[in-house]
C-alpha cells in the first residue's frame, strides 16, 4: 500500500439515514450506571476496519448485506437505536424509542491498496471515511452510533463506526460489532452472545459508602502550557508502536530474575490478544461471504 499521506480522492456519500431494529422493540426506559455516566466516558469512540475483495462474492453489495445484518443486530441490541437524556444530577438513561442508528453510504474514487497502510499511526483519511454528520456527535439526544460503509472501486470496503462511549466499552462493542457480522452470514437467528442489561450491579450504594482509595478519580493535574523552564513545553503527544523489537528493548531494562517472568507475561497477553483479534477478524470477514 502506497505510505503516502498527500494521496487526493473523492468520497461520494448519500445522504445519512436511519436504521432502525427490523422488529418491534422494546420502548423504555434504562439507566445506565455510575460508571458509564461519569462525565470522562461522555465521548464517541471511532473505528475504521478494511476488507479486501472476496471474488466469490461478485456483484453482491457489502453495503446492503451490513446494513439489513445492522437492522437485524438491533433488534438484539435496542437499546443502540435508542437516545441519551439526563435526568437529575446528570443521570445519564437511554430511551429506548427505536428511532434508529446513523447510516451513511459512500463510494470511494480509488482503490484500497492505494489508501496508506491502515495500521499505520496517524491515518489521515478518517474524515473521509467517517463523515461527522452535523449534529450527531452530542452526547444527550443524539444518535448513540454513526456507520460509515465506504465501497472501494476494486471491489473492498471500509467499515467505519463511532459509538458512544457511555453505552458501551471495547469489549461490548466487539460483541456487537461480531453480532453484525453473523446476521451478515446469514445463516443466524440469533447473536451467538446474547447481551444482557444489568448495569444496576454497577449503581452506588444509597448513601455513598467509600471502602478503599481510588487514586483514578483524584483530581487531574493541570499541565496545559507547563515548560521546562527553557519555554519547551513539557506535554507533547506522540503516539508509538510496540512490536516485538520495542518490548524486547523494554524488558532488557528489567533485572534479570524478572526478564523470564516478563516474558511469559507478555506471551501469553500477546496470545490472549491474538486469539480475540483473530476471533473479530474471522467474524467479521463473515459481511463479505
Amino acid at each position: 500500500m502506497s505510505s503516502s499521506s498527500s494521496l487526493t480522492f473523492a468520497v461520494r456519500r448519500q445522504e445519512p439515514r436511519l436504521v432502525v431494529p427490523a422488529k418491534l422493540t422494546p420502548c423504555e426506559l434504562k439507566p445506565l450506571s455510575d460508571i458509564d455516566d461519569q462525565q470522562g466516558l461522555r465521548f464517541h469512540v471511532p473505528a475504521i476496519m478494511f476488507y479486501g475483495k472476496n471474488p466469490s462474492k461478485e456483484g453482491q453489495d457489502p453495503l446492503k448485506i451490513i446494513e439489513a445484518a445492522l437492522a437485524e443486530t438491533l433488534v438484539f441490541y435496542y437499546p443502540f437505536a435508542g437516545r441519551l437524556i439526563e435526568a437529575s444530577n446528570r443521570k445519564l438513561m437511554v430511551a429506548c424509542t427505536g428511532e434508529g442508528v446513523l447510516f451513511v453510504e459512500a463510494d470511494a474514487d480509488i482503490e484500497l491498496e492505494q489508501v496508506s497502510d491502515p495500521l499505520r499511526l496517524g491515518f489521515p483519511y478518517t474524515a473521509k471515511l467517517l463523515q461527522d454528520v452535523p449534529g450527531s456527535d452530542g452526547i444527550v439526544g443524539c444518535p448513540l452510533i454513526l456507520i460509515q460503509v465506504t465501497r472501494f472501486q476494486c471491489g473492498g470496503f471500509a467499515f467505519a463506526a463511532r459509538i458512544n462511549h457511555t453505552m458501551s466499552d471495547g469489549s461490548g462493542i466487539c460483541q456487537f460489532l461480531n453480532a453484525i457480522a453473523e446476521f451478515a452470514q446469514g445463516k443466524a437467528s440469533s447473536p451467538s452472545v446474547t447481551p444482557v442489561w444489568q448495569r444496576k450491579l454497577l449503581f452506588a450504594r444509597n448513601p455513598p459508602r467509600v471502602t478503599c482509595l481510588h487514586n483514578e478519580y483524584e483530581p487531574e493535574l493541570d499541565l496545559e502550557g507547563q515548560s521546562d523552564g527553557d519555554g519547551n513545553a513539557t506535554m507533547i503527544n506522540r503516539c508509538f508502536f510496540f512490536g516485538p523489537k520495542e518490548m524486547g528493548a523494554h524488558r532488557s531494562h528489567l533485572p534479570p530474575q524478572k526478564r523470564t517472568r516478563c516474558t511469559r507475561f507478555l506471551k501469553k497477553q500477546r496470545k490472549n490478544q491474538r486469539k480475540k483479534q483473530a476471533n473479530v477478524i474471522e467474524k467479521s470477514k463473515l459481511l463479505l461471504m
